[in-house]
């Protein structure tokens, strides 16, 4: 058994939330008969894509509850157009939760990285500050759940990356040693500095290669990059 132990955020590093949050949304968006309301989808998911960043960024510092985010992403939303129909709201949000984490698009060569690495004998774990509940379907479905000895929520803790308590809570559960261990994420600031502070080395997945890194950090535009990446780190 390989003692390294790996690390991954779930969204948008092995789960794609675009294009599943955007499936989810125009089912709903057609669901609602928006149209009527709304000239075209791509107009409201634009919106809609911006209020939620927004929200999340309130969320993640503690300034707003999980409840309060996701009505108000959507009510935030619709009434840029002139819809405050609480029914419309409700449906939207419930809805959403609903089936947002039955999608299954993942990254390119995920699934077939984690085989690799778990033939290698990497024990892997999954840090996420998504919500807890949706987070397991999501692993379930999209065929994740298996590769994964332990997966840490931010609401299991009480706070959310980056702050070192989540990582110290999953290095903990995974009997890991913080030197020895790889955090593997999207968010530079969220999960790499994070990962930094709580002792452990990272490797930023920047699929479009937009991120500006510091000298002698690791970075990867794709999944099937990490063994190289991992033997070069070795």
């Amino acid at each position: 058994m390989n003692q390294r132990h790996l690390f991954f955020d779930l969204d948008r590093t092995l789960w794609d939330f675009e294009k599943n949050s955007e499936i989810a949304l125009h089912h709903l968006f057609q669901e609602l008969n928006l149209i009527d309301h709304i000239p075209r989808f791509t107009v409201f998911h634009s919106l809609y894509k911006k209020k939620n960043a927004e929200l999340w960024k309130l969320y993640g510092a503690g300034k707003i509850k999980k409840e309060e985010l996701r009505t108000l992403r959507f009510s935030a939303t619709l009434e840029v157009f002139g819809l405050r129909d609480q029914q419309i709201i409700d449906h939207f949000s419930d809805g959403y939760v609903e089936l947002s984490p039955k999608q299954t698009a993942l990254f390119p060569e995920a699934l077939e990285t984690l085989k690799l690495l778990q033939e290698k004998g990497y024990p892997m774990h999954i840090i996420t500050n998504g919500f807890k509940e949706v987070q397991y379907i999501k692993l379930e479905n999209s065929g994740l759940a298996p590769f994964f000895d332990i997966v840490v929520c931010s609401e299991d803790v009480g706070k959310n990356k980056p702050a070192p308590d989540i990582f110290h809570h999953a290095l903990e559960r995974a009997g890991a040693k913080a030197t020895n261990s790889i955090m593997i994420g999207d968010d530079y600031a969220v999960d790499i500095i994070g990962a930094y502070n709580a002792g452990m080395q990272g490797i930023l997945f920047d699929p479009e290669d937009k991120c500006i890194i510091r000298s002698g950090d690791h970075k990867i535009q794709h999944l099937n990059e990490i063994p190289e990446k991992l033997a070069w780190i070795d």
